[in-house]
């Protein structure tokens, strides 16, 4: 089940509904808001309505399916503590496939990886080899770059497919369309709230204190 440390929220401060929806607004992956109005429009037009003080709060609204209730409501920090989602994937999948981090050690294929997902993402992996999730050690570096942007994500989407609607859809619409957080399977439910207790728990360090 998700769930956030009261501590690690009150290190942000809320926010008035207005101003929470006008920031989602801003930081809505292009492909989301395109998928939504029209898939014609271009990305300078995508960026002009995101910029709009005066849209944002009815693009994000609109965006949510509007769960969200503007009346006497806070607008309290996401599940991600207003992180990067594409970054908190890519440990989680830097996590789930540790044991191929590990093995990997020629330096031309290490740079590869690094290229891919970046260092960060195999620091962490390697230190958490503990909770390695996949058996299967995969040496390309290619591929395992592949494999663990799409486990990550996936991993991603099934943590946040047991938080509500509001929760879920804040982070995914960060996310581009088409990423495997939109289609996780067993193995990435099974293995989400591990890797995702190690995620946010890096990431609650790195919040700034209010």
């Amino acid at each position: 089940m998700v769930t956030q440390k009261p501590s690690a929220e009150r290190r942000r401060p809320f926010k008035s509904p207005f101003e929470g929806l006008s920031e989602l607004a801003a930081s809505i992956h292009p492909t989301r808001l395109a998928a939504c109005l029209d898939a014609s429009l271009s990305a300078a037009t995508l960026v002009q309505l995101q910029n709009s003080r005066r849209l944002q709060t009815r693009m994000a609204g609109l965006l949510l399916d509007n769960e969200f209730n503007l009346n006497g409501s806070v607008w309290r920090p996401d599940l991600l503590l207003g992180h990067d989602p594409k970054r908190a994937a890519l440990l989680a999948g830097g996590v789930f496939h540790a044991r191929s981090l590990i093995k990997l050690i020629s330096k031309p294929d290490v740079a590869v990886l690094i290229g891919r997902v970046g260092a960060e993402a195999q620091a962490f992996g390697i230190r958490h080899a503990a909770h390695a999730v996949s058996a299967r050690v995969i040496t390309d570096p290619q591929q395992l770059a592949q494999e663990i942007d799409a486990d990550g994500h996936a991993c991603l989407g099934a943590w946040l497919d047991q938080a509500s609607a509001l929760d879920r859809n804040r982070v995914l619409l960060r996310l581009a369309v088409g990423t495997a957080a939109d289609n996780p399977a067993t193995e990435h439910r099974q293995a989400a709230d591990q890797l995702f207790s190690l995620v946010l728990a890096q990431l609650a360090k790195e919040t700034p204190a209010l």
